[in-house]
Formats: C-alpha cells, structure tokens, sequence
C-alpha cells in the first residue's frame, strides 16, 4: 500500500476529528475557547432505579415522574421519560410529556416489580421519581418512600439490622443488559462480620436481586453499616427494612465518607433519634455533635461528642432530641486529633407504645444548585432546609402534578447553622400530589429533606427523603480547532 496515501488518509481524519470539536464547541480559529475553560450543559440522559416495592397483599405505592423546568440552553426539543419493569418488556410506566408537570402511576399488586427509569433530552436534567407506599396492615404496615436511585458502583447504608424483629432486605437493581457482580460488607460494633454468601453476587441484567441480610450471617446484630462494593458493572442499591413493633421503610443511600455530615429535617415530635456511624478511615474517628435548630446551632447535652473505631460502627441513642422544634444533626470532627472520614445516618421514631412509626435520615449530599422531591401531599409535606457558613437564599417552586394547577414559587432566607422548616403551597389544594424543587441561589451551604406524613389508625406513619443535588448540569471541557498537532 501507497506510504503517502496513508499519511493523506490520516490528516484527513485529523483534520475531521478537529473540526467536529470546533463545531461542538459551537466556535472557530478565532473565537477558540481558553486553554482549559469548561461550560455547564444540561445532562443529555438520566437513569434511575425503583426497588420492588413492598410484597404485602395490603400494600399500594405510586409512582411520580418529574422534570422541573430548566432555564439554561441546550435543553429544547423533543425527549422522553419513562419507566418499565425490570426483567419485562412491559409497556413503559408513567411516561412523561413535558417539564414542569408531575405525571403517577399506581399500583396495588404485591407481586410489583422493580422499575428501570430512562429519560432524554429536555427531561433528562434533573429526572426525579418518587416512589410511595402505604401497607395498612399486616406485619409490615407503614408507609414506605423513596427516591429512585441513580446507578453507581458504591453504596453506604449506615442503620440496617440482623436483630431478631428485623426484616432488612438490600435491594440491588441492574440497569443494564449485562450482568452486575457485586459485594456485599457487613461492618458492626466490633468490626467486620464474615458473610457466607456476600461475596460476587451476580445480579441479572436489566433485573433486580432482593438479598435478606440476616441470611448472609448468623449474628443478629442491632446496628449494622452495610457497604455495597460493584465488582463489574452498576447498580441502585436501598435497603428495605421491617421492624415489629415499629412498621418499615426504606433505608436510602447515605452521602460519602467525609469528616463533617449533616441529617437534615429531624421531625419535631420525634419520640426517639438512633445515631449510627461507621468510620471509614485506618483510624478512630472523634466526633462532634450539633443539633442546629431554628436559631442557630447548640450542643446537645449529654451528647457532645462520639468516638467511633475505625473499621466499625458506633451508635447513640439521642432520644427525642429536638424537644418539639424540628432539626438537624450536624457531625463534625473533633480538633484534638486529625479528621477521620465517616458515614452516618438516623433511625428517628414518633409516636408512643403500639402506635409506633420508624423513618431513616442518612447523611445527605449538599445541593449544590437544585434538587426535588416529586411526590408531595396537600398539608402533608414539611421541608426542612439546613445552611452551612453562610446565611442562605433558596427558591422553593411547588409544581403541579396529573390535578392541574399553576407553579407556586417562594423565596426565604436560611440563617447560618440553622434549620427552617416549611410547608410547601400546593399548586392545586386538595387535588393531589406535587413536586417540589428546592433552587440554592446564593450564600452558603444548603442540605435538605422532605417529610411526608399521611397517619393511620392513630399510627403517625411517615417517610423521611432526603434532597441531594439532582446533578441536572455538568461542566464540559470546551474545544476548539489546533493545527499545531500536525507538525507533533
């Protein structure tokens, strides 16, 4: 073959790998971007997961898909949003026409399977679904809720159990055709638990794989941290867990190890708040305590501090700590030694005797520009906003769902190192659910929750979903044309 016609053929190609980053980047020679400058551009595709939700023949969850509004560029045209059964070529669930607007779908059939979410386009940035459940009766009446979770390779669950009256199953969900390999850590008071079968767990592709967690030891344990390690592949992971005395729900991701976390949004009539950490680190970890209230931060007492040992879990009972006024808990690092990174999260209780009802409220990301909760109630919604460092200014926008309604928007101001806890305006009062997005325009900090609390039977039933940020933008290294690379 002719020399010359293969270094023709490869400036070619060159030259049209060149030209296709400067047309990308929507610029020329002249108008090249700076060396190493980024833009932020609204997400193209977004994924999401739904476990099974629960398998009681009493059991009835619904499902709300929505995409709020974006104001940045590259998010006109046409897209969609949907889910479908996992394992199933089901008709798609829930599909949604239009940012701005919440769409449901409801099920009552204990036999439901764990969904699979894709969404493109204009309803790719910001994709949230909400998942509900209310069990009325039986051994595990409650009312569960989740946000469907975004695939990843690693998960920490600070709070799940062995114990006898526990029921904990992990809920692993591939997204993808190929099957995931996963494993599974169990880590306690005293360390590491050996698990007999929690390691390459092969979960189906485009399936789910529910694993009960006492059947991989032979401890009952009270307080577990459980770390889910992907081998190949992704997954989204939650922990279902069922208590006795106490209903069930779900037990969401926790954010990562870091030496300061916050749990924000600690209902004020919380009968009883369990604190459960796991320091990640080679060593100790000294930990300090805050309940940041309405007015500012303050130092529980009695519970300043904890001291956590590395490679296992420690626990403290903080018991109805908010004393009628909503909270968060703030987790620092002591200055005495150096920050030990840790993960943590609460298993908060209300009510009293045989009208008990358990949530969870895992250490939860920042928000860094937005985050939403897509299923809200009328009058049964309280949003709890947190602000670090600096005083706060958050847009809260309540958008309608499948009842109609016009978007409601409010703007308050969070103090620093203090809670705020609001009822979010129902676009349409008294005709269903809605979305709620949380914006962070400026100032410090912000971390959030959302509590939903629809009692029963005299049962202050309830679920805790904390507000990560909904990563609907991300920073694109800008191209432009070089011709210099061909004289290299």
């Amino acid at each position: 073959m002719n020399r010359s016609t293969l270094s023709l053929g490869g400036a070619v190609v060159v030259l049209a790998v060149l030209t296709g980053a400067a047309s990308l980047n929507g610029g020329s020679d002249s108008a090249a971007a700076p060396k190493g400058a980024v833009t932020r551009l609204p997400v193209q595709r977004s994924t999401v997961v739904c476990p099974a939700p629960s398998p009681s023949e009493f059991a009835n969850t619904t499902y709300t898909s929505f995409t709020p509004l974006s104001a940045g560029d590259g998010t006109d045209g046409t897209g969609s949003a949907q889910l479908v059964p996992a394992a199933d070529k089901a008709k798609p669930l829930a599909p949604l026409k239009q940012p701005g607007k919440a769409v449901t779908y409801a099920t009552d059939k204990p036999e439901a399977p764990a969904l699979v979410g894709t969404a493109d386009g204009p309803l790719a940035p910001g994709w949230t679904v909400g998942q509900t459940t209310v069990v009325d009766s039986g051994p595990g009446r409650g009312l569960l809720g989740t946000s469907c979770v975004t695939p990843d390779s690693e998960f920490w669950f600070p709070g799940a159990s062995t114990a006898t009256g526990r029921q904990d199953y992990l809920h692993l969900v591939d997204p993808d055709e190929a099957p995931a390999v996963v494993d599974i850590e169990l880590y306690g008071k005293d360390g590491v638990l050996k698990a007999s079968t929690g390691d390459g767990i092969t979960v189906p592709g485009k399936g789910s794989k529910p694993v009960l967690l006492s059947t991989l030891v032979a401890d009952k344990v009270a307080d577990l941290t459980v770390h889910v390690v992907v081998r190949s592949g992704r997954v989204g992971a939650a922990v279902q867990a069922t208590d006795a005395k106490t209903g069930t729900d779900w037990l969401p991701p926790a954010a990562d190890p870091a030496t300061s976390l916050v749990m924000p949004g600690i209902p004020a009539d919380a009968t009883s708040v369990h604190l459960v950490a796991y320091a990640t680190g080679s060593d100790d970890a000294d930990l300090t305590l805050k309940l940041a209230t309405s007015t500012g931060l303050i130092a529980p007492a009695g519970h300043e501090s904890l001291h956590v040992k590395a490679g296992m879990t420690a626990t403290a009972d903080l018991g109805d700590i908010t004393k009628g006024e909503p909270g968060s808990l703030v987790i620092g690092s002591s200055t005495v030694h150096p920050a030990v990174p840790v993960v943590a999260g609460l298993r908060i209780t209300r009510g009293k005797g045989a009208k008990q009802e358990m949530a969870f409220l895992p250490a939860t990301p920042a928000i860094d520009t937005r985050a939403t909760v897509a299923d809200n109630r009328d009058k049964a919604s309280t949003l709890a906003l947190m602000a670090v460092g600096k005083e706060t200014r958050v847009k809260v926008t309540s958008s309608p769902g499948p009842s109609g309604g016009s978007p409601v928007s409010r703007t308050v101001i969070v103090k620093a190192g203090s809670t705020l806890s609001l009822q979010p305006q129902s676009p349409a009062p008294g005709k269903g659910g809605y979305a709620v997005t949380v914006e962070r325009l400026s100032g410090g900090t912000l971390y959030a929750s959302r509590t939903l609390a629809l009692p029963l039977g005299g049962i202050p039933m309830f679920t805790i979903q904390p507000l990560p940020d909904d990563r609907g933008m991300v920073e694109v290294p800008q191209a432009a044309s070089d011709l210099a690379i061909l004289d290299k």
